[in-house]
């Protein structure tokens, strides 16, 4: 299952020299929840090598604004504590594997 980040813990996920992908959602949006099965079947996919999770975005305020985050569904790539990698709207599964296996 997808790791559920928040204003408060993702920046422990980040500092981590792990590659952290972030889906950046909310439940009322349509796109979103049609990546939400992609996400939890990479999280098992990639459990212990990739921290992949969610970040509702009408929950948690602070990071969307920090990072710009001006539509959803956005995911963001962290690897080594800086940003490297960003993608905004629907995205398929073999896609999204593409790039976290360039950036492992």
């Amino acid at each position: 299952m997808a790791l559920e980040f928040t204003d408060s813990n993702l920046k422990e996920y980040v500092a981590s020299n792990k590659l952290v992908v972030v889906d950046f959602w909310a439940e009322w949006c349509g796109p979103c929840r049609m990546i939400t099965p992609i996400i939890d079947e990479l999280a098992k996919e990639y459990e212990g090598k990739v921290a992949i999770g969610k970040m509702n975005v009408d929950d948690n305020i602070e990071t969307p604004e920090t990072f710009g985050i001006r539509n959803i569904p956005t995911i963001l790539f962290f690897k080594g504590g800086e940003l490297v990698d960003k993608h905004v709207g629907m995205i398929q599964k073999s896609t999204l594997e593409e790039k976290i296996n360039e950036l492992i």
